[in-house]
């Protein structure tokens, strides 16, 4: 995958409190934990107790709509690619 998009997306991990990642009519919200060539690890856990580990593709993120929590605003904001 490109440079460009591997930068902005530890823009995306570095953004916020949190990360939601909404595609495919599902919604992970967590921290981005690992980005590889291919895709991206946003673990949805919380003090390891019923979270999980979801691997994103990065052809799936081109219908994904990315947000990060805000802190200053105490609101979800849209992150664009």
């Amino acid at each position: 995958m490109s440079e460009a998009l591997i930068s902005r997306l530890v823009e995306f991990a570095e953004s916020g409190n949190q990360q939601k990642i909404t595609v495919a009519g599902q919604t992970h919200q967590g921290w981005i934990m690992e980005i590889t060539e291919e895709a991206l690890m946003i673990s949805t856990g919380y003090a390891d107790k019923a979270g999980k580990d979801v691997w994103i593709q990065f052809s799936d993120l081109d219908q994904a709509v990315l947000s990060y929590w805000d802190n200053q605003n105490d609101q979800w904001s849209e992150f664009k690619l």
